[in-house]
Parts: structure tokens; C-alpha cells; sequence
């Protein structure tokens, strides 16, 4: 299930024990993935990182013990509810959440030296507005990385959420167009599953591209 999808489970109470489900099953299955990205990111603890597609916040509360910040963005508000319970106790001060998509960023500019993505870019509903909110909240040098499971390119249903290896390598051209330089595709394991992890770096004498050149 997508961090998305669950916006379509409803909102009474099936839909909310719905959503419930997906995000317990969402922050048991999600630690490999999340520590693979994280030293992927290669995190420090000057870092300030914001996780796009948050979700139930596995990704949030890691960055938290290794970064000086970490921000949690979601389109989902019981998402975002279920992230602050499990953050209540103790509630770190350096953890924050917010209402927000990946193409408009609830941001400013230059706030972030860390964006990332895990398992949240396939359902961007356009990848270039996207990519260019994770440049604009970037600093000089900040990186964007993405995480997403390898997928077939026959894959149905819940096996085609992910990217094949073609998309993800449209999408590395897309970075690289996008004013991201050293960008590098890895695919490797993270416990059961094989993903992707896409990083580029904020190149900031490239310039951001136009939209309308979009």
C-alpha cells in the first residue's frame, strides 16, 4: 500500500482502522529500506534532513538520532497523526511535521542539506515539480536521494509500486537535467527486497530549469 493510497481508504471508522493497518504494516516492513538510504545519504550530524512521504515517520524518527534536524512531509493527515503518537514519548525536540506534497513543499529555500524520498516518488503526481521543490529547499551542495523498490516492468497491482530500472533511469536523466550533478543509481538489497537509490548533489551554478521549458 502507498503512503498516497491510503487517502482513498475512506473516512470513517473502516477507513480509519484502514489506514491504521497500513501504517503499523508501513513501520514494520520499512526499517532495511530506511537505514539503506540513510547510509546511502552518508547522514552527519550537522545535517538537516526532510523526508518527503513521510508516512507513519520509520525514516523521521532515524534521521532524528543521526541529524541535527529532521523534517517529516506528508499529504496525509492521519499519517501525520500516527507519525506524532509514535514520536510522543519522548517527543525529540529536533523532529517536526508537516501537511504538504512533494510538488509544492510546505518549505523554504535552502532549509534542508538532506531531501529524500523512500518508496513516495512513484506516486508524485509529476516528478519534475518535485524534483525542483527538493532543489529549491536544498542549500549549495545539499543532497536528494531517492529510494524506490525494483520492479518489473510486467508487474500489477501492488508489485508494480516501485520503479523498473528503465524509470529509474529516466529519472537520474531527470536530476541531472534538473540542476543535480554527481548523480549515481545504485541497486542493491535492503533485507528481503531490491531497490533503487538514486542521489544526486544540488549543483548550485547550474541553473534551475524553467517550468515552462518543462
Amino acid at each position: 500500500m502507498s503512503r498516497t493510497g491510503t487517502q482513498r481508504a475512506g473516512t470513517g471508522i473502516a477507513g480509519r482502522a484502514y489506514r491504521i493497518g497500513t501504517a503499523l504494516w508501513m513501520t514494520a516492513g520499512h526499517g532495511p529500506r530506511v537505514r539503506a538510504v540513510a547510509d546511502a545519504t552518508e547522514l552527519t550530524a550537522a545535517d538537516r534532513v526532510v523526508d518527503v512521504g513521510c508516512g507513519p515517520g520509520t525514516a523521521v524518527r532515524l534521521a532524528g538520532r543521526r541529524a541535527a534536524t529532521a523534517t517529516g512531509i506528508d499529504p496525509d493527515p492521519a499519517m501525520l497523526r500516527f507519525a506524532h503518537w509514535s514520536t510522543a514519548i519522548p517527543r525529540p525536540a529536533n523532529i517536526s511535521w508537516l501537511e504538504g506534497r512533494a510538488e509544492k513543499l510546505p518549505l523554504p529555500d535552502g532549509q534542508a542539506t538532506v531531501v529524500w524520498a523512500i518508496s513516495s516518488a512513484h506516486h508524485w503526481e509529476d516528478r519534475d515539480a518535485g524534483i525542483s521543490e527538493a532543489r529549491r529547499v536544498l542549500a549549495p551542495a545539499g543532497r536528494l536521494v531517492l529510494a524506490e523498490r525494483l520492479t518489473k516492468p510486467a508487474a500489477r497491482r501492488h508489485a508494480a509500486h516501485g520503479l523498473t530500472r528503465d524509470q529509474a533511469e529516466d529519472l537520474a536523466r531527470q536530476l541531472t537535467a534538473a540542476g543535480f550533478g554527481q548523480v549515481r543509481l545504485h541497486i542493491g538489497k535492503a533485507g528481503l527486497q531490491t531497490v533503487i537509490i538514486i542521489r544526486g548533489q544540488k549543483d548550485p551554478a547550474a541553473p534551475a530549469r524553467n517550468r515552462a521549458e518543462q
